[in-house]
């Protein structure tokens, strides 16, 4: 890793050299500061609607994330973000670090593949994310994140039942200025990171980031004593706009992920008696954090093990977006934005996180998409404005699974081939129309086509010797599940139908009614031909009413929202195994069968009662469960699973936070804050709910204490998880097989210092 660090500072010492080239512009007016003078709580522009407003003004329940925050938290990626925003979980699948799993109101999909899809997009510079692959994006020098809860499909389309994501990336400004960062933590953490802003011409300016994490892991290897985990990634980021005097713009950004990181952790959360069980003791294993007919517990110290494969993930992300803008035409303000994504993702897994050999995988991923959006924002009269467009996306990933299985029968070989082609297309309009000075009708439809095909397949071998390779060199064929390619395509119209209504110039009420749905398509990951599916488009209506208000002169800001989601032919990702020994077969499917209705409210409070302070506060409830749900069993039973809670839906989630900024001799200034943020007990990668299946609640502390030394140096220190709680991240529960298990990060903490020019 000393070569990454090099590497790096040698990016940034290009980037002071670049600053020192340029010479420095007066800054101009940031715009009106007359709220901030005063120590009123300052306003938020989102683009949540897809054009900048208020967010007070926005009639969703929507929660913003600025970079500053963002920075305070110390949030490499979106995962860092989990439990600052009430109602919705941001994680990955139990063995797969890279695979986002995000949750929002209890609809979400749990499943390491890319063939389930989402049900939240994730939208980076107007651009929808389609892989959740590389999903958990990282943050440097973004401006904000914008999370948008409940179905928004008749603006952002298909597959955003849950909601969205949207992250806006700081763009250049056309006048000179930058950023350096760096800081150390424990665990090795070392992190380097800075951005400049360059003016080439009067019209023509750029932006340059670049940013490098890196540290160890907290969890043992009992094979060798050394730490599991290690993270090593560099981003580039760069964008060049063209804005001429007049109504033209252009932007071209690109970026350039790279991650060198360690395989996934599995700490084995086997019980007695299941197939993959190693009992604590035996050639140096370590005691298991679950126990039978009981939630499990993280231990005090860490541990699993890593043998007999690489510790190696490797993924490679490139994105490259052109958004152009051309205002005030004849068909209203007219945006395009074109977008490009690839990646590659190779990694080994010790899946059964013991010191013997009993199955491990190695997987590769390629994966492209490409997008195009055309709309247009115009006002048809005084009262009535529309935005209209269409959208186009073409998918395409190439998947191969090596798996050794040996705990089923020595040498015994599985490869699974998945070669999935999807495109999309849509038109939308939204129409906003003012029936009086305060009383708005918002109305939206989108008509939306998916078609998907699959070629999958899955061939087992074995190799007499009772050993064998990743390549299946000299084995014995045993069979090869292999149906048709499948193929099929969707029609979908979606709605929304809502009111808002201005109570006062700082008073929001507002209600809706919007339809969403999600595409149907094939399961790539199969053992039994006629898992290939396809399955069909689950749908959600969602009925949702709120308050957006500001009192005490804009020194109190008080947001609510109420929900109710009718949830229908739910797409639930199901892993199962049929049989034992050489003739054991992994299924994978994804039911339709279950429907449910989800209902609950979310809380935020700001406050800043004096100068400098600022308080905040959140909550949220949700009650998810299933209305109707006849549970197929693999023994081919039915089970009930009516009144059951939905997966990765806690009942209660909740924040607070506290921010001080005060001053000391001189110019200098100091920072404090300090977050709370609680989740309650939630079941996680399991249909059927267990005790092994349960996540306990979680009660975290984040802290950090910045010193501005000057209006452009500060220094600081920070802490994750100040208390140093040990919790489990998550639990894939195979009753007689296996329980994959993953922890929560203990306490980090770290020292940084920033500089601005």
């Amino acid at each position: 890793m000393r070569q990454s660090r090099t590497t790096l500072l040698l990016g940034l010492s290009a980037l002071a050299f670049a600053a020192g080239a340029v010479r420095a512009q007066d800054a101009k007016p940031a715009g009106d500061n007359s709220a901030q003078d005063r120590g009123a709580i300052a306003d938020i522009i989102v683009t949540a609607q897809k054009k900048s407003e208020n967010l007070q003004n926005v009639p969703i329940s929507v929660a913003a994330v600025t970079g500053q925050a963002v920075s305070a938290l110390h949030a490499t990626t979106l995962q860092g973000l989990q439990g600052t925003v009430p109602n919705i979980s941001i994680g990955n699948f139990s063995n797969t670090p890279d695979n986002a799993v995000f949750t929002i109101r209890g609809i979400g999909i749990i499943e390491p593949d890319p063939y389930a899809g989402n049900t939240v997009s994730i939208v980076s510079d107007g651009v929808p994310q389609y892989f959740s692959m590389g999903a958990l994006m990282d943050l440097y020098d973004v401006d904000r994140i914008e999370i948008l809860r409940g179905p928004q499909g008749t603006l952002f389309g298909a597959n955003t039942t849950g909601g969205v994501v949207n992250i806006v990336n700081a763009q250049p400004t056309g006048q000179y200025g930058g950023k350096l960062d760096i800081g150390y933590g424990n665990h090795d953490h070392f992190n380097a990171a800075g951005a400049i802003n360059i003016p080439i011409t009067q019209d023509l300016f750029s932006r340059l980031s670049i940013s490098h994490d890196q540290h160890e892991g907290f969890v043992t290897n009992v094979v060798d004593g050394k730490k599991l985990g290690r993270r090593d990634v560099t981003l580039f980021r760069g964008a060049l706009k063209y804005a001429p005097a007049g109504n033209f713009s252009a932007t071209l950004s690109g970026e350039y992920d790279m991650g060198r990181n360690g395989s996934p952790i599995v700490v084995a959360g086997d019980l007695p008696g299941e197939a993959e069980f190693v009992a604590a003791g035996v050639q140096g294993m370590y005691q298991s954090p679950c126990q039978p007919n009981r939630r499990c517990v993280a231990p005090g110290a860490f541990y699993s093990a890593l043998s007999g494969v690489p510790n190696k993930s490797n993924m490679d992300t490139e994105r490259v977006n052109l958004t152009l803008s051309l205002k005030h035409t004849a068909v209203g303000d007219i945006t395009s934005i074109t977008g490009y994504r690839h990646f590659k993702l190779f990694e080994y897994t010790d899946q059964d996180g013991t010191p013997l050999f009993l199955d491990d995988t190695r997987r590769t991923t390629h994966g492209w998409q490409i997008s195009e959006e055309l709309r247009t924002d115009v006002n048809l009269s005084k009262s009535i404005n529309m935005i209209a467009g269409a959208f186009y996306m073409g998918t395409h990933y190439d998947h191969e699974q090596d798996f050794r299985i040996q705990f089923a029968a020595p040498g015994l070989f599985q490869r699974n081939l998945q070669d999935q082609g999807n495109w999309s297309g849509s038109v939308f309009a939204q129409v906003y129309a003012h029936l009086t000075d305060q009383l708005r009708l918002q109305a939206g439809v989108r008509y939306t086509h998916e078609s998907t095909n699959m070629l999958a397949s899955t061939a087992t071998s074995i190799n007499l010797s009772g050993m064998t390779d990743f390549d299946g060199t000299g084995n014995l064929a045993l069979g090869t599940v292999a149906p048709p390619r499948g193929s099929k395509s969707w029609d979908n119209v979606g709605w929304k139908l809502g009111l808002d209504y201005k109570v006062t110039p700082d008073a929001l009420l507002y209600a809706y009614w919007a339809r969403g749905f999600k595409s149907g398509g094939f399961t790539g990951r199969i053992g039994i031909a006629q898992d290939l599916g396809p399955y069909n488009p689950e749908h959600v209506d969602t009925y949702e009413a709120g308050m957006k208000t500001d009192f005490l002169d804009r020194h109190l800001r008080v947001n609510l929202s109420a929900f109710f989601t009718n949830y229908r032919d739910m797409q639930l990702a199901q892993i199962y195994f049929l049989g034992s020994g050489s003739s054991i077969v992994q299924g994978n499917t994804i039911l339709n069968a279950a429907s449910s209705h989800i209902k609950g409210f979310e809380g935020e409070v700001v406050a800043a009662p004096l100068p400098g302070l600022t308080l905040k506060g959140s909550l949220a409830y949700l009650s998810a469960k299933y209305s109707k749900f006849p549970f197929l069993l693999p023994s081919g039973a039915i089970q009930d699973l009516s009144g059951q809670r939905l997966q990765n839906a806690p009942s209660w989630s909740g924040a607070a936070s506290a921010t001080y900024e005060f001053p000391l001799a001189g110019d200098m200034k100091a920072r404090a804050n300090v977050q709370y943020t609680y989740a309650s007990e939630k079941l996680q990668t399991s249909i059927i709910d267990t005790p092994r299946a349960r996540v306990q609640p979680q009660h975290l502390v984040n802290a950090n204490l910045d010193l501005l030394v000057t209006p452009s140096m500060t220094v600081g220190l920070w802490a994750r998880n100040l208390f140093n709680k040990h919790y489990i991240n998550s639990v894939f529960d195979a009753p007689g097989t296996l329980g994959l298990t993953n922890y929560a990060p203990p306490l980090e903490w770290g020292v940084a210092a920033g500089y601005k020019f």
